[in-house]
């Protein structure tokens, strides 16, 4: 159900319209603003009840205030209970971001740890996004380095394999990881399809958790061989042993009492939130990560926690027990749906005591020295943002400079970028790539940045012709001189914009970094002393929209040389052209190729092949003939 506001009516007469019609039931709603885009999302177990609590403005804190002012249309989604509604409500703050929700800000994906059951022998390796191959899962973990070391151990301790098939397919002698002791070399029948599976099952049993009963094991495999004399197969599995000991003892954090559980541990200071995890598996620690969810100075931990714990958890699977600093908000409501999406029991603790106590301390500790770099470090931004605007001669110090650049080869694969910067760094959710779509002569790059200013200004004056939200620039830096500057003066100028402040960074001489030249209007050209922080502040501006332009424009000419003559074929799609190709080496062999040699290409039917031949071969004349 969505009411919108189509008069002038206050957020609030919105709302009272909305609560007309609003069930009594559990649910989600979301409060829109003019743009049709989500100002808050939450959840209650009854809807009206929970709603109509914002019509009561002055009871309600100067944000919410806010929000209900700034609310144009109500959105409604009923759940059958409270807490389908919490995972709804969790999946919908990361989706939409809504700017008076607190939002984890977590957008890197975790790694995987994958074991294949595919193929004969099992392949293990790294993985990360989705699970569309058939094979064990082991994770999460909170970095590629982490997972990288776990699968080297993997490799010292049970020799399984991690090249891909068809590499596997195509090796003719062992690789130099079976020369180190790092594969059993099933590849070129260097150990049986039996043996092989037997340390696929002492790799799972490991992974785990159940390493003491691997090392027993794999002891008695040790003693059975020694008393046959064959002390070359028992000195290997002794070594098996001794990487298996050093795995075990090489954690920070490795309690004996936890095998599946993470580590939660939130720090406040400054207004600001740190929330530290810790992937607790198999009894192993998986590594830690720390998160700084967006949120007002007034949320408490328990809101916070219990938003970050929704969230974190929205699309990976919780571990059976939660280890917590802070007890969240709603704690049963937050078992209940966390047990739900998991299909199995998930415990929250808050330990007061013992060794469970010393793991979340130590948890807490990483949080708070995480939190404390990020402010000293927001402490210095600031400072450097206020030295530019010194630098400059700006009204104020800048909350959001946007670096500009291009890339191309003589005018192809042409693309403009657009990074942002701010107080606490780079913005790379505000990160902007432009195919350049005006036909224009090779190497123009003012025609170029002509474009990506009129499109990136356009539609933000579409959007929000007041230029009253942050995504609106105090500072413009664009790469060239002279020459640059004048282009993109005139640009703004037409556009209405002439008062945002622009800044032009030219090479120095011998395209020295440290001589740079800065251009801006009203003023002559001059360099920064070769040491300042300004100096190497812009740099760093200049270079990340030079190293974003280069990757995006590279990953344009990749996807350009995929492209092949094949693909203009009528009946020739993935598969067929994929089918050609391996056949014949490349697209211009296959425009080459006779009739009978497509005919005979397997997964090509004679109906294909004249289509084939005939498409590279318009003035010749084929006789009919059957299938």
């Amino acid at each position: 159900m969505t009411v919108y506001n189509i008069s002038p009516a206050t957020g609030v007469t919105i709302i009272e319209t909305a609560l007309e019609t609003m069930p009594a039931n559990p649910g989600v709603y979301r409060m829109l603003d003019v743009k049709g885009d989500a100002l808050y999302v939450g959840k209650a177990k009854n809807l009206k009840k929970r709603v109509v609590s914002y019509t009561q403005v002055s009871r309600l804190p100067e944000r919410l205030r806010r929000m209900v002012a700034d609310t144009a249309a109500m959105e409604i989604l009923t759940t059958h209970t409270e807490a389908e509604a919490l995972l709804l409500e969790a999946n919908l703050i990361k989706r939409l971001k809504p700017r008076y929700n607190i939002l984890l800000r977590d957008d890197k994906s975790y790694s995987w740890l994958m074991l294949t059951e595919d193929h004969t022998f099992p392949q293990i390796s790294k993985h990360r996004g989705a699970r569309v191959r058939k094979a064990s899962y082991w994770g999460p973990f909170a970095s590629a380095w982490s997972v990288g070391q776990t699968v080297q151990a993997i490799q010292r301790v049970f020799l399984i394999r991690n090249c891909p098939d068809t590499i596997f397919t195509n090796r003719t002698r062992p690789c130099l990881l079976y020369q180190i002791k790092r594969c059993a070399a099933p590849c070129v029948g260097r150990i049986s399809e039996t043996d092989y599976a037997l340390l696929v099952s002492q790799a799972k049993a490991f992974l785990s958790g159940k390493s003491g009963a691997v090392q027993k094991e794999l002891a008695t495999e040790m003693e059975k061989a020694a008393e046959k004399l064959e002390f070359e197969r028992a000195a290997a599995i002794r070594d098996r042993i001794r990487g298996l000991t050093y795995i075990q003892g090489s954690d920070v954090i490795n309690p004996a009492s936890l095998t599946d559980a993470d580590v939660i541990a939130l720090h406040q200071e400054a207004g600001q939130s740190c929330v530290q995890v810790f992937f607790i598996r198999g009894g192993r620690n998986n590594g830690n990560r720390s998160v700084f969810p967006a949120h007002s100075k007034g949320e408490e931990p328990a809101q916070v926690m219990a938003a970050f714990i929704a969230q974190f958890y929205d699309d990976k699977p919780p571990p059976p027990l939660l280890l917590l600093s802070h007890e969240p908000e709603d704690a049963a409501l937050l078992t209940e749906a966390l047990s739900l999406k998991a299909e199995h029991k998930i415990g929250l603790m808050v330990p007061k005591r013992g060794e469970k106590y010393d793991v979340v301390k130590h948890a807490a500790t990483n949080a708070r020295e995480a939190l404390e770099r990020k402010l000293a470090e927001t402490a210095g931004q600031g400072k450097l943002l206020a030295a530019v605007m010194e630098v400059f001669n700006l009204p104020e110090a800048p909350t959001r400079i946007e670096t500009y650049d291009n890339s191309h080869i003589m005018g192809t694969s042409a693309y403009g970028v657009m990074v942002a910067a701010g107080p606490e760094g780079f913005i790379k959710s505000a990160y902007r790539k432009f195919a350049i779509k005006t036909a224009m002569k090779p190497g123009d790059d003012f025609a170029m940045m002509r474009e990506v200013l009129q499109r990136r200004f356009s539609r933000a004056l579409a959007e929000n012709p007041d230029r009253s939200d942050e995504t609106w620039p105090s500072l413009i830096l664009i790469d060239g001189g002279a020459g640059q500057l004048s282009a993109v003066t005139g640009i703004m100028a037409d556009l209405g914009l002439g008062d945002i402040p622009l800044v032009a960074i030219a090479k120095g001489p011998d395209r020295d970094a440290g001589r740079e030249w800065f251009h801006t209007a009203g003023r002559e050209a001059f360099q920064l002393p070769p040491r300042d922080p300004v100096l190497y502040f812009l740099q760093r501006l200049r270079d990340e929209a030079h190293r974003f332009a280069i990757t995006t424009h590279r990953n344009a000419r990749s996807k350009k040389i995929t492209v092949s003559e094949l693909d203009d074929v009528e009946g020739i799609g993935p598969a067929r052209k994929k089918a050609l190709l391996n056949h014949f080496g490349s697209a211009s062999a296959v425009k080459a190729a006779g009739l009978k040699a497509l005919e005979a290409v397997t997964g090509i039917n004679k109906t294909t092949a004249r289509m084939v031949y005939a498409y590279f071969h318009p003035g010749v004349v084929l006789e009919e003939t059957d299938e």
